[in-house]
């Protein structure tokens, strides 16, 4: 029988792309939001839901009534914030049957707080960007700063100032900020899928063309400096399953290879590995039901590009609530 697959996050690129390609490999997928305008609720064939965010208190109950009643095989989450409830929720979803893979709560903290990450890098000697809060400010570096939300995802409310004084400013507009030295370089996202032995297949892709935080322009390479430093972040953090880390080539500095991110789900730009002949999907689904994943399925060939593009799904008329 089909695997009934549930994914949250169906309006950014993460659960949208996630949600094809699980039915492209003959799942029946349960599209799952909170915004009832979020585009993959209208992608064919997929059974739509909306349910209240993370952030709201009626999020635990709504997902627990909606995995009740439509009993999914697995939930797949791909919202930064969501990470944490779900972590909460393993025990309950298992007593209805449905399966999850997902890091520890230590491994989920540190991909979703950008200081505590900054943190567990430097304590395992992987370079990574030098990092401040707001009342540090005098120790931040001297150039070009980077002012961003502790937690957050998909570029939103990151800002690029000049001098110390602008980013206390912005530091007082933005909600829970940290501040960072600027990276120069060519910028890149690792497809990852660590199993559960902990062995872990690497697929390294430049961002080529970013927008709004996703990648809609990515080539496939390989470089073993940027492995062995992707690899470092997966042992530091500890994460599990299907993730990806990002960060910079640098052509000049004491380090070439900087590592600024991680997200404990599937990058929004993994369709370039698949594309380049990565089974990522299918062997995350064979991990997740605990099945041994094939790494040798995870291999891939440099030098793919993959363009991504807007496309209309549904035209109505008339109002909907």
């Amino acid at each position: 029988m089909p695997k009934r697959i549930l994914v949250t996050g169906v309006g950014g690129a993460p659960g949208f792309d996630l949600a094809r390609s699980l039915q492209r490999l003959g799942c029946k997928v349960l599209a799952v939001d909170a915004d009832p305008h979020a585009a993959g609720l209208l992608l064919p064939e997929v059974t739509a839901h909306v349910i209240p965010p993370a952030t709201d208190a009626a999020y635990r109950a709504g997902m627990l009534c909606l995995c009740a009643k439509h009993r999914p095989d697995a939930v797949l989450p791909t919202i930064e914030r969501e990470l944490p409830r779900m972590v909460g929720l393993r025990r309950p979803l298992a007593d209805l049957g449905v399966t999850t893979w997902l890091p520890d709560r230590d491994a989920v903290t540190a991909c979703g707080d950008k200081a505590r990450f900054a943190a567990v890098l430097t304590e395992h000697g992987v370079p990574t960007p030098r990092t401040v809060l707001p009342d540090e400010l005098d120790r931040a570096p001297d150039g070009l700063l980077v002012v961003k939300p502790r937690h957050g995802q998909g570029a939103k409310g990151v800002h690029v100032c000049r001098t110390r004084e602008q980013a206390r400013v912005l530091c007082e507009l933005i909600p829970a900020p940290i501040v960072q030295e600027h990276v120069r370089g060519q910028e890149f996202t690792a497809d990852c899928l660590v199993d559960r032995t902990g062995r872990a297949s690497v697929i390294l892709r430049y961002r080529l063309l970013v927008k709004g935080g996703l990648a809609v322009v990515s080539r496939t390479f390989n470089d073993p400096d940027a492995e062995k430093r992707v690899r470092a972040t997966l042992t530091a953090t500890g994460i599990t399953g299907a993730c990806c880390v990002q960060g910079f080539i640098r052509e000049d500095g004491p380090d070439r290879v900087l590592i600024t991110e991680a997200n404990a789900r599937v990058g929004g730009g993994f369709p370039a590995s698949v594309a380049a002949g990565a089974d990522y999907i299918g062997q995350y689904l064979r991990g997740l039901f605990r099945q041994e994943v094939d790494h040798g399925r995870l291999t891939y060939k440099p030098d793919v590009t993959l363009t991504k593009y807007v496309e209309t799904l549904a035209t109505s008329e008339g109002t909907t609530r």
